[in-house]
């Protein structure tokens, strides 16, 4: 039962032709789309969160998951290369370990790409607020933020409530309104249609990396060796630690795949826009840490020799008491860029850089709202979601419905976590999907050698291993909490899948095209 109902890739192609979306995208479009995906909330509000966990030695956690990302970049290229549909990881487990394993990679891409979404939308609010604010509009704290909430989350588990929850519990919010309406603005967007979505993504590029750009030339020249000392104040485990958090700054290159089935000539340009966009957010974010950390230190506020859980009540609390503005540490804002502006004597700029953040984390959203629907797209054709949520648009040949579904998950989520913990859980389902990738590539060059191979991963065996040992590491440097919520997610997936999806799977009836009324598969195995 684990490994049965394998679906084959001639039926998986089969089926793209048949039910197909248009492909309408290029290599420079893709690239760009890699690079609206991934750079976002990872380097204008994580780095904070990375720097309370390693201090300066956050700079090898941006190697450490930039290093798991580029093999896991590598395995994905070749399987995208040879199956252009949509549908990402899912799809090629669905190929190599059979259905059950498929639907729980589907299942934990729902962490990826919906959740990671909810952590953007909730860091580009993190930046409009702030620009509100820096322009004389002050937003209110309890529907912009939800501290408070989270404050009498852990009042609920505290015997002795410690002053720094009780101040988070008093200048807190309980709802993040913005980080609601960003996220329908995306849903709205994407149902519109992909090329118009690309295009809008192209202009929120440029934005980005001219932000970007600009924050390097300011802080380079001010840089001082002694912030990097101590490099590692919280040791290995801090950048382990660390490293498994910024893992997400890279999350959002595999929505390259993901949109395989809209591209042209996906054989050649799928695996320019996965590496060329990694290749190319690597260096943006080595460069931007070490410009923050040089310019004015990235140390944690300890307690009592140990850090502080970044987006704990807690935290949250001693930040407050420490004062605001350049007063505060790197690890306590909210806008690390536009803090490190600020503090430099550039706040006009650093106004500028907010503003940049606030027009172009909406891109990052998009993306990872796309991959998400493309996955359920994928999995309703299969059979195994309701046969709606594949329903394409008559007017902008898009899937609208599930768009919509995903649109409102991901509201939700936003208003009511931190960043910090949405990126952790996202990262948690992410590193699964990757490493069931990892173990597709390897399987695939076993039980199918002669399969034509546009691009073929260098050193499989080598890589591929890498990328499982990379995953595994950086999952259980995570957070217990989010540790613990792959394997309770996964629970509640298995549930579904076998009160409602194994009986409805087209596979499991025998169907190669996916639609029940078409002749019995022969590429299909039971």
């Amino acid at each position: 039962m684990l490994f049965d109902r394998v679906k084959s890739l001639d039926a998986i192609m089969a089926t793209a032709e048949k039910k197909g979306l248009h492909r309408s995208l290029g290599p420079f479009q893709l690239t760009l789309l890699g690079i609206g995906a991934v750079i976002g909330t990872g380097i204008f509000v994580l780095t904070a969160e990375a720097s309370q966990k390693a201090g300066p030695g956050m700079l090898a956690s941006f190697i450490i998951a930039g290093f798991v990302c580029g093999v896991a970049a590598l395995c994905y290229s070749e399987l995208a290369s040879m199956v252009p549909v949509a549908g990402s990881a899912y799809t090629y487990t669905y190929a190599v370990v059979g259905e059950m394993m498929a639907w729980m990679v589907g299942w934990a891409l729902i962490l990826e790409y919906a959740v990671g979404a909810s952590a953007v939308a909730v860091g580009w609010s993190n930046h409009a607020i702030g620009l509100a604010q820096g322009l004389g509009y002050h937003f209110p704290a309890a529907i912009s933020n939800a501290d408070a909430l989270m404050a009498k989350v852990e009042l609920m588990f505290s015997a002795a409530p410690t002053a720094d929850i009780m101040e988070a519990l008093r200048i807190g919010g309980w709802i993040n309104v913005p980080a609601v309406l960003v996220a329908s603005a995306v849903t709205w967007l994407l149902i519109i249609g992909t090329t118009e979505s690309a295009r809008v993504n192209a202009v929120l590029v440029l934005i980005k990396i001219t932000a970007l750009t600009m924050f390097i030339f300011l802080t380079i020249p001010v840089m001082n060796a002694e912030h990097f000392t101590p490099f590692a104040p919280t040791g290995a485990s801090g950048i382990f630690g660390a490293a498994a958090s910024i893992f997400f700054a890279y999350v959002g290159f595999d929505a390259v795949s993901t949109a395989a089935e809209e591209t042209k000539n996906p054989q050649r340009n799928v695996p320019i826009g996965l590496i060329g966009s990694l290749v190319i957010c690597t260096i943006f974010y080595l460069l931007v840490a070490s410009g923050e950390i040089g310019a004015i230190g990235a140390q944690p506020v300890m307690d009592a020799g140990v850090a502080l859980a970044p987006g704990s009540a807690e935290f949250t609390g001693r930040c407050a008491l420490m004062g605001a503005g350049a007063t505060q540490p790197l690890v306590c804002s909210k806008e690390a860029l536009v803090h490190v502006l600020d503090t430099i004597g550039w706040p006009s700029l650093g106004r500028l850089v907010g503003l940049a953040a606030v027009l172009a984390l909406p891109s990052v959203v998009l993306m990872m709202m796309f991959g998400q629907t493309r996955v359920f797209f994928t999995m309703a054709r299969d059979g195994l979601l309701p046969a709606k949520l594949a329903s394409v648009h008559p007017k902008y040949r898009t899937p609208h419905v599930v768009t919509l579904v995903t649109g409102m998950g991901t509201a939700i989520a936003a208003a009511f976590l931190p960043v910090g913990k949405l990126a952790d859980y996202s990262n948690s389902g992410t590193l699964f999907a990757f490493l069931m990738v990892a173990i597709a590539v390897m399987v695939l060059r076993k039980t199918d050698p002669s399969r034509k191979r546009p691009f073929r991963t260098p050193g499989v065996f080598i890589v591929a291993p890498l990328a499982i040992v990379g995953c595994l590491v950086l999952y259980f440097s995570l957070p217990m909490t989010a540790i613990l919520l792959l394997p309770i997610w996964g629970g509640l997936g298995l549930l579904v899948y076998f009160f409602y999806s194994r009986s409805r799977s087209h596979v499991g009836r025998g169907f190669e095209s996916d639609t029940p009324n078409d002749p019995p598969s022969t590429g299909v195995t039971r």
